[in-house]
């Protein structure tokens, strides 16, 4: 009985590190930290694949209760939290987008008085809908899966590394988050220009039109026709920026 306690305590304190690295990332990156997806499904995807790869990996025994083991499990939240954060930053582009995109078509009163959404922009809901249904068609969820796999060889458990170099990795990337949103908003607004400038002649032409009965829904439903248009455009964009956020956790996992 007490070898099996043994036995039991010391794949314990083994299979305890990448268990918290998996499980950190599911609790940041998205599509895994839905709130249709339960805390339980979360923890049961990172026991799973804990338990597949464990075998193939050469994992040190360390005591948690220590303090060296204090600080491997704050590592290892990091490590797995920092590759979620980075893709969460996509996610922030497509919101970000979308605002401009609702603030331009005229629905930032519509988001004050919505008491289902509150303060949270429609057009933002849709593309973050959309950009994570690119996701899943790209097979991001398979993709990032085997990143974080990859990053015990360049990441071991044990191995003393400097958080700041990954922090400093999400910072720099966090730069292209409002390069993505305007990729994103831009053909939306720059058409929505054009609108204001079509609304402004005519106001002046004809001042006994009233500009806001005419310009309100013209925006809007301008606004509606040139995202439908745009639609192609944005996949393209959005499957280049989770690339590119691919390629941004490989490097700074240095995979």
């Amino acid at each position: 009985m007490d070898f099996l306690v043994s036995e039991i305590v010391m794949i314990f304190n083994t299979i305890l590190w990448p268990l918290i690295r998996f499980s950190a990332f599911f609790l940041t990156a998205p599509l895994f930290s839905l709130a249709a997806v339960s805390v339980r499904i979360r923890i049961t995807l990172a026991f799973l694949l804990t338990w597949i790869i464990y075998p193939f990996l050469d994992l040190p025994l360390i005591d948690p209760l220590s303090s060296l083991g204090i600080s491997e499990v704050f590592v290892q939240a990091a490590i797995g939290a920092i590759g979620g954060v980075i893709l969460q930053l996509v996610n922030a582009a497509f919101v970000v987008g979308g605002q401009s995109m609702s603030a331009s078509m005229g629905l930032a009163m519509a988001n004050m008085v919505d008491p289902n959404m509150g303060n949270v922009p429609v057009i933002s809901q849709f593309l973050l809908i959309c950009g994570i249904l690119v996701f899943m068609i790209l097979g991001g969820h398979l993709i990032v899966i085997q990143i974080m796999i990859d990053s015990f060889e360049t990441l071991p458990v044990g191995k003393s590394l400097s958080l700041l170099e990954l922090i400093q990795g999400v910072l720099v990337w966090s730069g292209s988050m409002f390069v993505g949103a305007l990729m994103i908003a831009l053909p939306v607004l720059a058409s929505l220009l054009f609108i204001n400038l079509g609304l402004g002649v005519i106001t002046r032409s004809a001042p006994a039109l009233n500009i806001f009965s005419l310009g309100f829904p013209a925006m809007i439903l301008g606004g509606m026709v040139i995202i439908v248009i745009s639609m192609p455009g944005f996949v393209r964009r959005a499957e280049s920026l989770w690339f590119l956020a691919f390629d941004r956790i490989r490097e700074t996992y240095g995979i």
